[in-house]
C-alpha cells in the first residue's frame, strides 16, 4: 500500500509567483498581458512597488507563472510606454514612476480580495543555548520522557550517518560569491561614522530593504519606522514575553501539533502556552476562544509541523476573535519555501494593530546569521524597542547592510529561486523513499516548507521508533515532541539539507526500524 498526501495537491504543478503574489489562474483567457499590466499598476499605486523598484527578469516570472515571455514583455512594454517602468540593459527593468492614486475598477486577485474585504467588515468598527554536553547521550536516553529545554542541543550532538531533523536549509547552498560582493561594495562605500553604535531598532538600510522585500513577496505594506531588526524568531519572542505580560497577557495560546521550539521560548518567557488543536482549515477558532487566551502564535502560511495553510473562512474567523481583543503572533515560518501551491498572503495583510509579524532569513540563507524581524503593534513598539536597546543595543550593522544589499540587487530571490529547483527534487525523492519504504504511511505539508510529516498505523511509539532510527544512524524528531493532546505516532522528516541518495538511505533505515518493532 503506497502512503497518502494528504491535505496537499501533490505533485501538481502550480502557477504562481512570490512576487506580488501572482497567480495566473486569476487571468482571463486571451489576457493575460492586461491582467499582468493591471497587478502592476495596482501595486505601484497602493505602495507595494515603489520608484526604484526592481521587476523580476521577463524570462524568470515567464516561468513561475507558466507563460510565454512574450506576456510579460508586452506588460512591461505597456507600463513603459505610460512612463512607470524603464529597462535598463543589464540592470533589468525598474519602476520610475507611480500612479498617483488606485486605478477604479481593477480586477483585482480574488483570494487577496476577499481576505481585503473581511478585514474591513470585522476590523472597521532564541535566548543563549546551553552548552553542548561533553559526550553525545544514548538514544534511549535522549527520547525517554518529555523533552527538556536543551533537547535540541542533544541531538545536535548525537552522531549520525543522515540526518533529517526539520528546519535544516541547505547550508551548502549559502551564496558566498554573492555574500561577499555585497560585502565589499558595502565596506567600499561605507562611511566611517557606520562603524558606530547603530539603531538598536536596525540600520534603515535593512528596515527598508524588508519592507520591500515583504510588499513585493508577502503582500505585507509597512513602513520602515514599524520594522524592529532582532537576532531571529528567538529572540523576538524572548524580547516579546516580557512586553506582553506588562499588558496583562500572560498566555499565548499555541497550535497543536507546533513547534516544540516555539513553546520552549514562550514558557521561558513565563508564558502558558494552552493548545489549540488543527483541522484541515487551520487552527480552530472556537478552540482558541474556550482557552481564554488573549494572544495566540499562529504559522498560517505553512503551518509547522502539519503544513496546512489556513483557509481564507478560518482567516476570517479569527480575525473576529482579534477585533473582540485578541493579538495575533505571526510566525510567518518558511512561507517563501513552496511548490505545488499558488502563494498566500500574510495574515499581517489584514491585522494592522491586531497583529504581530515575526520573520528571519533562517531558513532562507542560513541560523548562523542571526538576523529577522518584527512588525509589532504600536501598542508594543517602544517598549519593545527599548528591550532590544538594553538586551544588546542593536544587531551587528556590518551583516545587515549586506543582507540590505542582497535584498534589494534581486541575489536573494535568485537564491530563493535556487533552492526551490533543490529542495522539489528532494522532497520528491523522500515522498518516493516513503512509498518504498514505508507502506500505510500518511505523508502531510508536502506542498511546501523545508520538512514531511509522516504519520503511520503500526503500534509503536513514536519516540521508540526515533531511538531506534538514532541507533541506525538517522537522526529525526518524533511528532509527539511538537504536540501537547493525544494524536498518532509520527516522523518529522527534514530533507532540505541531504542530498537524494543520503535521504533514500535514511527512510530505508527508518522502514527497517520500524518493521523490527512492529
Amino acid at each position: 500500500m503506497t502512503p497518502t498526501t494528504a491535505a496537499g495537491r501533490g505533485n501538481t504543478v502550480v502557477r504562481g509567483s512570490d512576487f506580488l503574489l501572482l497567480d495566473i489562474g486569476d487571468a482571463p483567457v486571451g489576457g493575460k498581458a492586461d491582467w499582468l499590466a493591471e497587478r502592476l499598476r495596482e501595486a505601484m499605486a497602493d505602495g507595494r512597488l515603489t520608484v526604484g523598484s526592481s521587476l523580476p527578469a521577463t524570462r524568470v516570472l515567464a516561468a513561475e507563472l507558466r507563460v510565454s515571455r512574450g506576456v510579460i514583455v508586452e506588460a512591461y512594454r505597456r507600463l513603459t510606454e505610460d512612463g512607470h517602468l524603464e529597462g535598463r540593459r543589464r540592470g533589468g527593468t525598474s519602476v520610475v514612476a507611480v500612479p498617483a492614486a488606485p486605478s477604479v475598477g481593477l480586477p483585482r486577485n480574488p483570494t487577496v480580495e476577499v481576505l481585503r474585504n473581511s478585514t474591513v467588515e470585522v476590523l472597521r468598527n532564541e535566548p543563549p543555548r546551553p552548552a553542548a554536553p561533553p559526550h553525545p547521550p544514548a538514544a534511549g536516553t535522549l527520547f525517554d520522557g518529555a523533552p527538556g529545554v536543551d533537547v535540541f542541543d542533544l541531538l545536535r550532538a548525537a552522531p549520525a550517518r543522515v540526518d533529517l531533523t526539520p528546519g535544516r536549509p541547505d547550508l551548502t547552498a549559502f551564496p558566498r560569491a554573492a555574500w561577499l560582493k555585497a560585502e565589499r561594495a558595502v565596506l567600499t562605500g561605507l562611511p566611517a561614522d557606520t562603524l558606530g553604535y547603530g539603531d538598536p531598532r536596525g540600520t534603515p538600510q535593512l528596515r527598508r530593504a524588508i519592507t520591500d522585500w515583504l510588499a513585493r513577496t508577502r503582500g505585507i505594506r509597512a513602513d520602515p519606522d514599524e520594522v524592529v531588526v532582532l537576532a531571529g524568531t528567538s529572540q523576538a519572542l524572548s524580547l516579546l514575553a516580557p512586553v506582553l505580560r506588562a499588558d496583562g497577557i500572560d498566555a499565548v495560546a499555541v497550535e497543536d501539533p507546533g513547534s516544540l521550539g516555539i513553546r520552549q521560548h514562550l514558557r521561558h518567557g513565563n508564558l502558558a502556552t494552552p493548545p489549540v488543536p488543527l483541522d484541515e482549515d487551520g487552527v480552530r477558532v472556537a478552540a482558541l476562544r474556550a482557552t481564554g487566551a488573549r494572544a495566540v502564535l499562529l504559522t498560517p502560511a505553512h503551518q509547522f509541523p502539519t503544513g496546512v495553510v489556513m483557509s481564507g473562512e478560518r482567516r476570517r474567523e479569527l480575525l473576529r476573535w482579534a477585533r473582540d481583543g485578541g493579538l495575533i503572533l505571526e510566525d510567518d515560518y518558511d512561507a517563501e519555501h513552496r511548490y505545488d501551491r499558488p502563494p498566500v498572503p500574510a495574515l499581517r495583510t489584514l491585522l494592522a494593530d491586531h497583529g504581530c509579524y515575526l520573520g528571519s532569513v533562517s531558513k532562507l540563507l542560513a541560523p548562523a546569521l542571526r538576523i529577522g524581524w518584527v512588525i509589532p503593534p504600536r501598542r508594543h513598539r517602544d517598549a519593545l524597542i527599548d528591550l532590544k536597546r538594553f538586551t544588546d543595543l542593536g544587531n551587528a550593522v556590518l551583516p545587515q547592510l549586506v543582507l540590505a544589499r542582497l535584498m534589494a540587487s534581486g541575489d536573494l530571490e535568485r537564491q530563493l529561486r535556487l533552492l526551490r529547483v533543490r529542495h522539489r527534487r528532494r522532497r520528491d525523492a523522500m515522498i518516493k523513499a516513503v512509498v518504498e519504504h514505508l507502506p500505510g504511511a500518511v505523508v502531510r505539508g508536502a506542498a511546501a516548507g523545508l520538512h514531511l510529516t509522516v504519520t503511520y498505523e503500526a503500534d509503536v511509539p513514536d519516540t521508540v521508533l526515533a531511538a531506534a532510527a538514532l541507533g541506525r544512524g538517522v537522526k529525526c524528531h518524533p511528532l509527539s515532541w511538537h504536540r501537547q493532546l493525544p494524536g498518532p505516532p509520527g516522523l518529522v522528516l527534514g530533507y532540505a539539507a541531504t542530498p537524494v541518495a543520503v535521504l533514500t538511505d535514511g527512510v530505508e533505515a527508518l522502514g527497517q526500524a520500524l518493521r523490527e518493532l512492529s
